[in-house]
């Protein structure tokens, strides 16, 4: 018994043994056919290639660091090697090799075929060899024996490749075909029939290619089929390589294939060197998103990994960051010391390029703008006024006033004194209001720009840039009037300087809540403040009271208010009596991680002193330790107490 039991369990074993190796042999046979199927295209190859292409199938492997990727999807699709199953025959190599359109359309007579994929590929071709010669491109496709090649193509469709049908389909976008062509048409709808089979890049790629060749409806339709097709399949992609260049030339075209595209960077931005985090950063500046997230892990890696970042890298790291205003302190520290270190061999481009955008970014590393201002002097010869007219810009915007100003502004003025009235109106007015801030402005400049003729065309415009224009106006002007006692005219006429509506159509800050609030609580009585005072010289006090010689509040209607401009009350300020302006410091008010004001905020603080007023300052960081009311109150009397004792003293 127990032998014949032995026996039938092994016979059993073997059976079920057998079983297993099939199912396993088919298993292997199957994934072994859809590594040939994705395999890169080639003539046929041995054994050893095709198990490196199976084992990549079968493990997914797709953590590998990316050193370099191509720029555009026209790179990464027409470098991308397809699975040949046949070998290339001698039409398939004068195709490559032809240089002129005419030898393209011989292969059509004579004793050459095209079959499978030649049609496609001779289009292709002709695309790239007339890409600069539009004029070329109508008399081809007049041509019979083009019309003779879209035949053929019809004929093909079916068996064009993938990789090649979205080469097609952008190759006939660039020739221009006629939107009525039969042959666009049966390839456009190929692609619907194969938008299930083909790989995330190809999609990719016909969509940027729907975008940028083509604005007929129907190839707005499929752009509509392939974003839609894109947002579902956004899982597929595995490498950093073709994550960055969908997002760098797609991206833009769906708000939620953006938004996916953003997850996917986060779970793959470790795989990232310096050129990819550049480019991710590029890309969001150039559409304005400020994805926190993903601004915070790429500052990471940027500050974690020994990266070695490039001249341009580190120039378009500051701008992204700048435009998207997002403050990283250890990564503004670090492009400001490798900036620096590269300040000789920088363009006047380049540095005027990295003061704005250090500027935007209110990064102001003294070192480093000491260095732009004496590379301005280097090359004073050969600077441009667009340039020197940047630089300048950004150093109103800081404050920043260099160790050799003297020097430094004499250029400035030499410089501007005969292309400033070549400039755009816009431009002009920014350059004159820049000199205000650095309190460098020269009469003849400000006479430039206050001039009727000149202001004029900014007077009554509707458009936000030329009502910002006319704003800066207004600065210049209460800077002739009140720092510059020998300036003779012209000044902007009375109508003009009256505040518009829209100077007090701001949102309240939590800070201006706060603040009045607690003032008008100290007042007792409304008739002993204003609020929201918009002066005649472009500037907005939180709060204005006029106090006598013993301290004590008045009401400020009966009294002449002249820097209204419509002045109310009849009667001069008794004697002693002292006018207090109380301005509010917002967070975005100062650089980024100092208490020094941005130059616009210390020029309003100039205007309104000049102008007679005692400024009580109510910067954010203080007002934030206060906790209660009485805390907040006190706080004011003690500032009000101090600024009439500093003028007392003076």
């Amino acid at each position: 018994m127990v032998p014949r039991t032995g026996r039938r369990m092994e016979v059993s074993g073997g059976s079920r043994g057998d079983i297993m190796a099939a199912h396993l042999v088919k298993r292997c046979t199957c994934l072994l056919r859809e590594a040939a199927r994705q395999a890169p295209a080639m003539a046929p190859v041995g054994r050893l290639r095709l198990a490196r292409v199976a084992h990549k199938t079968l493990t997914s492997s797709a953590t590998s660091p990316i050193s370099h990727f191509p720029g555009s999807l026209v790179e990464l699709v027409e470098k991308e090697q397809a699975f040949t199953p046949y070998v290339e025959n001698q039409v398939d190599h004068l195709i490559k090799k032809a240089a002129r359109p005419e030898e393209l359309l011989e292969l059509l007579g004579g004793s050459h075929h095209l079959e499978n994929n030649h049609a496609a590929l001779v289009l292709i071709r002709l695309s790239h060899l007339l890409s600069e010669k539009p004029e070329d491109k109508a008399l081809l496709i007049q041509d019979a024996r083009f019309q003779k090649l879209l035949c053929v193509l019809s004929g093909q469709i079916t068996s064009v490749w993938h990789g090649t049908l979205s080469r097609l389909l952008r190759s006939l976008y660039a020739l221009g075909l006629p939107r009525t062509s039969k042959e666009l048409q049966s390839v456009e709808q190929e692609v619907r029939w194969r938008m299930r089979k083909l790989k995330y890049k190809h999609l990719a790629f016909l969509a940027d290619s729907c975008a940028t060749l083509s604005q007929e409806q129907h190839s707005q339709e499929l752009l509509t089929e392939l974003l839609m097709h894109l947002e579902r399949r956004w899982t597929e992609i595995e490498d950093g390589r073709t994550l960055v260049t969908i997002m760098m030339k797609v991206g833009h075209l769906s708000e939620p294939l953006m938004n996916r595209l953003e997850d996917k960077c986060l779970e793959l931005v470790e795989q990232f060197g310096p050129d990819e985090l550049r480019k991710v950063l590029v890309t969001l500046a150039a559409q304005s998103r400020r994805s926190v997230p993903l601004l915070r892990a790429i500052s990471y890696h940027l500050v974690q990994k020994p990266f070695s970042l490039t001249k341009s890298v580190l120039l378009d790291l500051a701008y992204a960051y700048g435009k998207l205003g997002f403050h990283q302190t250890q990564v503004s520290q670090r492009l400001a010391a490798d900036l620096l270190s590269l300040m000789p061999s920088l363009t006047s481009g380049e540095v005027a390029r990295c003061a704005k955008s250090f500027a935007l970014l209110k990064w102001l590393n003294l070192p480093l703008y000491e260095a732009f201002a004496q590379h301005v002097l280097n090359r004073a010869q050969d600077i441009t006024v667009p340039h020197l007219c940047s630089i300048l810009l950004a150093f109103a915007r800081l404050n920043f006033h260099p160790d050799q100003e003297d020097q430094f502004f004499s250029l400035v003025h030499e410089k501007l004194g005969s292309e400033l009235p070549g400039l755009e109106p816009a431009l002009q007015v920014d350059l004159v209001w820049a000199l205000c801030v650095l309190q460098q402005a020269q009469e003849a400049e400000l006479q430039a720009v206050l001039h009727p003729e000149f202001h004029i065309q900014f007077l009554g415009s509707k458009s936000q840039k030329d009502q910002n224009t006319f704003q800066k106006l207004l600065h210049i002007n209460a800077t002739a009037l009140l720092e510059h006692p020998e300036y003779s005219g012209p000044l902007l006429p009375a109508s003009a300087v009256a505040p518009r509506p829209s100077a007090l159509d701001r949102k309240v800050t939590p800070l201006q809540k706060e603040l009045q609030e607690t003032l008008k609580g100290l007042l007792g009585s409304a008739d002993r403040g204003s609020f929201e005072v918009a002066t005649q010289y472009g500037w907005v006090l939180d709060a204005e009271v006029l106090l006598d010689s013993d301290g004590q509040f008045l009401p400020l209607r009966d009294f002449v208010a002249p820097h209204l401009a419509q002045p109310t009350g009849s009667q001069p300020p008794p004697a002693g009596a002292k006018r207090l302006a109380f301005l509010r410091w917002e967070f975005p008010n100062f650089n980024s991680r100092s208490k020094d004001l941005l130059g616009r905020f210390v020029l309003a603080r100039r205007h309104i002193l000049a102008a007679g007023f005692l400024v009580v300052d109510v910067p954010f960081y203080e007002w934030l330790e206060l906790k209660s009311e009485w805390q907040k109150g006190a706080y004011l009397k003690d500032k009000m107490r101090k600024a009439v004792a500093e003028e007392l003293a003076k």
